[in-house]
């Protein structure tokens, strides 16, 4: 099982550091080997994606990924800046299927930004498409305004646009994960505003003929933007586009308590997958010590389950979490009164521990 390790910037490696010290304490056999993305690759190569990155990402049977992205490189060409690493990643393995769990612990239930009552018992997967959308649409640029209510003035452009093909596979990937759930889903578009998703919610409901056994509801963006945040256990297995998903799976990591808490997995048609936090690289908190590693230690129980067919050792890992939390230790964008205040290295100890 051949991993490539891939911290990035920011607080990418110190959390990639703990999980991967938690695989290291598993009973199994990994070839692991690390390299430079995002903004180290840019500083070391002038590339935010060198070839031997992608190449060992490429040969690897999971990517395990920090996080990319500093505010100094914001100055720089799109092309060069340290984002360009994921999305060229995700374009190059083929990763469409994007897994985000938002899930409530019970010892976090006072943590969540909502009422207790609101999240506790929380368990929404969002599986959001990732390689098509505005986010890759063409044509896009700048140009002068040929029309609109500004003709000749300086605009901006992007293409929002899915394909049949891209958008069947990615609703049979929830309705196939909705069968190991509670057998529904939600498909979030804009059909009423925009063809694209009106297209959208027309192939789902076709797909859907082939899932009898599954109950499908469709929800404009705008109102599961806000259900999320008055009913959000209404919701079990929540389908998408590229960027509501983007938008609405951030808005659900704060359902949870913290982003700190929320791991994440990238598939493509192979099982191949890249797994990350789902937070960002955080450079105000790099090098402190005081980032929050369960997101990753916990995305690295998600590519033990879904890429290298290991579910006893993503088990191992996730009641490891579970107990640290129960043993009342906590990062500080968790922690709250009567907890114990630990940081980045000390919960790696503690996930060590518990794994026994």
């Amino acid at each position: 099982m051949k991993i490539a390790v891939l911290p990035g910037d920011g607080i990418g490696t110190e959390i990639v550091e703990q999980a991967v010290r938690v695989l290291g304490a598993l009973d199994l056999k990994f070839e692991m080997e690390t390299a430079v993305v995002g903004g180290a690759a840019y500083e070391a190569s002038g590339r935010p994606l060198p070839e031997a990155t992608l190449k060992l990402a490429k040969e690897a049977d999971a990517v395990l990924f920090g996080a990319v992205g500093d505010w100094k490189y914001d100055k720089l060409e799109r092309a060069l800046r340290p984002e360009q690493a994921i999305l060229g990643l995700r374009k190059n393995l083929g990763l469409f299927a994007n897994f985000r769990p938002a899930i409530c612990y019970e010892q976090l239930t006072h943590a969540s930004s909502l009422k207790p009552e609101l999240v506790a018992g929380l368990d929404i997967l969002i599986i959001r498409e990732l390689t098509g959308d505005i986010y890759f649409g063409q044509p896009r640029g700048k140009r002068t305004s040929p029309d609109g209510n500004f003709p000749g003035a300086e605009e901006a452009f992007d293409t929002m646009r899915y394909t049949r093909p891209e958008i069947e596979r990615i609703a049979r990937v929830a309705f196939e994960a909705a069968r190991k759930r509670s057998k529904r889903v939600t498909s979030v578009d804009k059909a009423n505003v925009l063809e694209t998703f009106q297209f959208w919610k027309d192939v789902v409901t076709e797909v859907h003929k082939d899932y009898p056994d599954i109950e499908l509801d469709h929800m404009y963006v705008d109102n599961a933007a806000m259900q999320l945040v008055k009913a959000p256990k209404k919701f079990d297995v929540v389908v998408t586009g590229n960027m509501f998903g983007d938008i609405l799976s951030d808005e659900a990591a704060m359902l949870t308590g913290s982003i700190g808490m929320l791991p994440s997995a990238s598939l493509n048609a192979s099982k191949q997958g890249l797994y990350e936090p789902s937070h960002g690289s955080a450079p105000d908190i790099a090098g402190k010590g005081v980032a929050n590693p369960l997101a990753t230690i916990l995305s690295a129980a998600m590519m033990l389950r879904f890429s290298l067919e290991q579910e006893e050792a993503a088990q191992r890992i996730e009641n490891a979490v579970k107990k640290v939390l129960s043993q009342g230790l906590r990062t500080p964008d968790i922690y709250s009164e009567g907890t114990t205040r630990v940081g980045t290295r000390e919960m790696g100890d503690a996930v060590l521990k518990a794994l026994g």
